[in-house]
């Protein structure tokens, strides 16, 4: 007797969760497929009736993908990726050659730029993409192999390779604080402009998460300006306009170029702050472990 096939969701629930899970948001997801919010969520609200199982918690507006959800999200990720690379192999297109990094904007422009020539040099004939982006990998609306970001940020359905560390300390132009003045205590630094990055939602540290790690005097800040984008706010410090909080790997250059200083002593280490993923694909570009492997070991270079 042959065995019964195996029954599958219907592709009407798999492709919404499957973008859901990516993204993991049922709008971006919407947006995505041509569909409206309530639409995305009525089929994965189905397929967790079918499964028996919660894909997504949902909380106040928005939904995070349980460890059931994640899991099953790559594979399906995987599974229709592999879909897409036959019919493209079938309608006699291939896969571009080219590496694809997709990496977050300030690690870009600070880390990744002046280490590059040496990826490059050690595999001369790997064709490199780098994208760059203020957004998490969720909101990414290009494939990429290799995504770098902090650590924080949602990943959606993208395979976690490895996380490094990060020291994050205040930083400022040389001459905002007076020699006679530094090191600052902590509670000193209320006294100057400080510089604040904000995002929706915020997952990464910002000025209050910093002063209750390193356990400063509560002490209401004097000024703060905003900006939307962290490259921004770092450019403001470079410009003197006040102090910005730093991570060493995206600052460490410019200090030792002289361009901006730590005021005080205090930093908090944090030793997953930087994540490196490998794509949802299951068919994965054949040099992908190459550049894993380069970014392992310049992450793990001298914590710099």
């Amino acid at each position: 007797m042959q065995n019964k096939p195996q029954s599958l969701p219907p592709l009407s629930r798999l492709r919404p969760f499957e973008a859901a899970a990516r993204r993991e948001s049922f709008s971006r997801a919407a947006d995505e497929l041509g569909m409206t919010q309530t639409a995305v969520s009525k089929q994965v609200a189905r397929l967790e009736q079918e499964l028996g199982t919660r894909l997504f918690e949902r909380r106040n507006r928005a939904v995070f993908l349980t460890d059931e959800g994640r899991r099953f999200g790559r594979v399906v990720s995987a599974a229709l990726s592999d879909i897409a690379e036959e019919v493209a192999s079938l309608r006699g297109a291939r896969r571009a050659s080219e590496l694809v990094l997709h990496c977050q904007l300030c690690e870009a422009f600070y880390w990744l730029m002046p280490r590059l020539n040496g990826f490059h040099e050690l595999h001369p004939g790997v064709e490199l993409r780098v994208l760059s982006s203020l957004r998490p990998i969720t909101e990414a609306t290009e494939h990429f192999d290799v995504a770098m970001q902090t650590s924080g940020r949602p990943f959606g359905s993208a395979r976690l390779a490895l996380t490094a560390s990060d020291d994050i300390f205040p930083v400022c132009a040389p001459g905002l604080v007076s020699l006679k003045d530094r090191p600052l205590r902590p509670e000193d630094l209320v006294r100057y402009p400080l510089l604040s990055h904000n995002a929706v939602p915020q997952d990464w540290m910002e000025w209050p998460d910093w002063f209750e790690a390193v356990a400063a005097k509560a002490t209401k800040p004097g000024r703060v300006m905003h900006f939307d984008s962290y490259p921004l706010a770092l450019q403001a410090a470079v410009s003197g306009q006040g102090i910005a909080l730093g991570w060493k790997r995206t600052t460490q250059d410019m200090i030792e170029d002289g361009k901006l200083i730590r005021p005080c002593r205090e930093y908090v280490s944090r030793p997953a702050e930087i994540s490196v993923f490998r794509g949802p694909a299951r068919e994965t570009h054949r040099d992908t472990e190459k550049l894993v492997a380069w970014l392992s070991d310049q992450l793990s270079e001298g914590r710099n």
